[in-house]
Formats: structure tokens, sequence, C-alpha cells
């Protein structure tokens, strides 16, 4: 996610996130089966059983603005369950069925707890279906996943929001296939990400289907309705690039969607082949300032976008561009085995593109024209924002889109590039993605591959970097000095660049 400001959610976890970090020691990783929370959002999902995958249903109501939907959830039990717990808030549940038959069930803050007729034992398979209506104009919710419009809706459930449009194991590793059906009102066009797969037409309303061909975190969810058109072209290889894209506002996005092709091929020459079957861009048809807080949202396979943003010159949105595609990579391929992790997404994507935007001599923000450069003046303001915000790999709830894990995760990444030299960097990046395509990885995982590929122990050196409250020499640059931190200042969010 590329941030204008940071899009707080409660702040549930200060002290549980403030114990990970102190003493710049990582944080403990759970035994296999063993009690876990995520320690940004412990309140999120639940480790009692795994995902298998989720099969959704949106009916959009245009009368009312409102959707009515199921979720069915396939999952296997890692232990017998008297009730199964999902994430669920803002929804208005109808009714709950386990393996078919009629369950009981109670909501209460952001949980949907549900009572088979019989319990399920440890090792199985069982299925929960879910009948429920939401309003996707509910202004009444703490944090929400829908992104209304006038004419519909999109989604972006980042970081803890996708419980607000389906009941969810709403943890960032408990990643599952999806199939998705949307239904809307004919002149309305319903879409999701993955590969199309379907048409229906019944009553002057048309049902699409759509199928995620790998597995997917549920806050990467992406469906949209709204009176679009698509445009499909093709990137490397032929890969399928299908954009949906606001009829109102088609010719004057085309040039900014024609950048795709070459910024996939871009990417490719440095990450390997674009891990998903197809790539796409979901300008949202809203021009409400405060529709969603952020440029774009790295929504799998269909990354959301505010519109106007795409309609600037090429050297305005070309790096913001390449940010969002990278997390096709690192955040969607790859997904943080927790939210404490997120320096691994946002560090990589900012990382390429602001390498794609100097490789091009566009400035920066600060009016800088090199990684060189920017990465000094970030280096000298290392210790304010690890006084301010945490180390890298230590956010809470509050600070999680703060700079930080942003161009904080930049520093740490251009600090290993310097120690073990670009060929090994590039390697160690290749050999990540490679070893946890499809599944989900954390900071410990990263420090070991990179360990592993360099040939030498390289956790002491990242673990300063990641966790440490000062900020660390930079290799190769001794004349590097970082300012010392004065009192306390506003955490330092992200800002457009």
């Amino acid at each position: 996610m590329t941030t204008i400001a940071a899009r707080l959610a409660p702040a549930c976890a200060l002290a549980l996130a403030a114990a990970c970090w102190l003493g710049a020691v990582p944080p403990a990783q759970a035994a296999p089966g063993a009690a876990w929370v995520d320690p940004v959002f412990p309140g999120l999902g639940s480790r009692s059983y795994d995902a298998l995958g989720y099969d959704l249903a949106f009916d959009y109501r245009d009368l009312t603005r409102t959707v009515d939907a199921t979720a069915t959830i396939t999952a296997h039990s890692r232990q017998a369950l008297q009730r199964v717990e999902l994430d669920a808030l803002g929804l208005d549940v109808h009714s709950v069925q386990v393996d078919g038959r009629p369950a009981t069930f109670t909501t209460g803050g952001e949980k949907l707890l549900v009572t088979p007729e019989h319990p399920v034992p440890a090792d199985r398979t069982l299925t929960v279906t879910v009948a429920y209506s939401a309003d996707p104009h509910a202004s009444d919710l703490p944090h929400t996943g829908w992104v209304p419009t006038a004419d519909g809706f999109a989604v972006a459930g980042q970081p803890n929001s996708a419980h607000t449009v389906f009941p969810c194991n709403d943890r960032p590793d408990d990643k599952a296939p999806f199939t998705v059906r949307v239904t809307a009102p004919d002149g309305l066009l319903g879409v999701a990400g993955g590969t199309p797969t379907g048409v229906s037409e019944q009553g002057g309303r048309t049902t699409r289907s759509y199928e995620y061909r790998d597995p997917m975190a549920t806050e990467l969810l992406q469906v949209s309705v709204g009176r679009a058109e698509l445009r499909e072209r093709q990137g490397p290889a032929g890969l399928p690039i299908r954009d949906v894209v606001p009829v109102s506002r088609a010719a004057a996005l085309e040039p900014a969607l024609a950048l795709t092709p070459g910024q996939l091929g871009w990417l490719e020459q440095r990450l390997g082949d674009f891990p998903f079957e197809t790539y796409g861009l979901l300008p949202v048809d809203t021009d409400d300032p405060d529709a969603f807080g952020f440029t774009g949202l790295e929504t799998q396979t269909l990354t959301l976008y505010k519109p106007n943003f795409l309609l600037q010159p090429e050297p305005k949105i070309g790096s913001h561009m390449m940010h969002e595609l990278v997390h096709s990579w690192f955040g969607n391929s790859v997904t943080p085995s927790s939210w404490s992790d997120l320096w691994l997404n946002e560090g990589h994507a900012d990382f390429y593109g602001l390498q794609y935007r100097y490789e091009r001599g566009w400035p920066d923000s600060l009016g800088l024209t090199t990684l060189d450069a920017r990465m000094k003046d970030t280096y000298a303001k290392g210790d304010q924002w690890r006084q301010d915000s945490g180390p890298v790999a230590a956010p809470n709830a509050a600070d999680l889109f703060d700079e930080q894990r942003y161009l904080g995760g930049v520093l740490v990444l251009y600090a290993l590039r310097e120690k073990v030299g670009a060929p090994t960097f590039e390697r160690i990046e290749r050999t990540y993605l490679s070893r946890y395509r499809n599944g989900s990885a954390g900071t410990q995982e990263y420090l070991a591959t990179a360990s592993e590929v360099a040939g030498q122990d390289l956790h002491a050196f990242l673990t300063d970097w990641l966790y440490g409250t000062r900020t660390p020499p930079m290799p190769g640059h001794p004349d590097w000095t970082v300012t010392p931190a004065r009192q306390p200042s506003p955490h330092p969010v992200r800002t457009s660049d």
C-alpha cells in the first residue's frame, strides 16, 4: 500500500508490540500448534483451524445500495472444536450452517461464534456457510473494508478490515484459494480479482464468476461493482492484463494504464516472472477524498487506485505504480507471517519503486535524484524515527503505516546490499521469493535466507537494523551520521513521494 495518510486502526496492541522490541530482541516464533496471536492485531484470527478455501457470493442491490452475500469457508480443524470462531464486524448475519446443518451463532465485538450441532473432531475438514447482508456505506464502524461509490463499491481490507466484508479467519498467514461470484443489475459491472470463469444473466441481473488460482490472504480480496468497462492488453510473455476502468474516465486514464506492460518487464528482470496468472488496475470511481486513505492498494491481481491520481503525468505516478506492482511479489505471493513483518512488504515496494524513479531521473519529494542521496537523508533521521515509531520490524496498530515501515525498511535493505554486494543481494531476493511463493514468511525467514545465500551469518547484523533502538553504522559509508533524537515528535506518517 502507498498511503497518503495513515489508515489508523484501533491501537489495541501497544503494550504487546512494545514487548516485542524492548531490548532489541526479535519477537519469539510460535511453535507449531502453540497458542499465538498477531502482535499488532491480537484480537483477530484463530489458530484452532486453518482455512482451505473461500467461496463468496455478493449480490448488489442498487435500490438500497446494500449487499446480500453468502460466504462458505472450508477449513481444517487443528483441534477439537466445540465452536468455530470467525472474524466478522458490521455484518447482519441471517443464518449459519456447519457441514450443511443449521448451527447456532452469536456475534460480539469483531467475532462471529458458531456452535455446530455436534462438536468437530480434530484433524477434520468442515464447511461453514454464512448468509448475511452488509451496507458498504455504513458509517458507524470503527473501521471498514468497504469503499463506497455513487453506483456501487470496491473493497480495501488491508490491514484488519477484510472481516467487515466477509466472515473469515482474518490472519495474513492463513492463505487459501478463493472463488467469487458478483451479481449486479444490468448497466453495472461486477468484478473480482483473479480469472473470469463464467457469466450468467437472469431477470435484468448479471452474475460474473472469478477464481483466484493461487492462495490469497483475506486482506487482499478485491470485489467491485460500478459503471465500468474492461480494458485488456498483454504484458511480457503474453501475460493477460485486465483493467477495470470507470466509464467516465476511461479515455483520460489510458495513458497511465498503458504503462503497466513496461513496468512489468522492468521488474521481472529483477525479481523473476510475475507470480500470478493476470494483473490489472482498478481506479475506483469516487471523488471523495476521504473514501480511503491511500493512493493505491495491492489487492491481489487487481490493484485499487484513486482515479484522479492516475490522471497525472508519468513522473508523478510511475514510482507509485511500481511500488504497488512490487507487492505482487512481496506481500501477495509471499505474504507476511504477521503484521509485524510489514516492513518486508513496504520496504521492498519502496526500494524498487525508488530505483525505478531514479533510473528515469525523476526527482523525489525532497528533490533528490539518487538512491544513495535518499538513503543518506533517511539514515540521518534513523534515531528520531526509532524513538517516535519504534524499530523497523516492531510496529503497533497506531504506527503500522508510518514511514518507518516504508523508507525505514528501504534503509535496512540498502544496508544489506551494501554489506553483501548487489549480486548476492539479488540472489537473496530471488531465493526468498522462490522458496516462499504462494505461502507466508516473516522477518526470521528473510534473515535465514539472507544468511544462507550470503554464506555468512547475518542475523546479528540485520537484528540490529530491524529491532535496535539506535541506528547502526552504514556499511561502506563511514562518513554518514545520524542526527541525535530530540523529544518525541509526531509519528513520521507516510506521505506522497
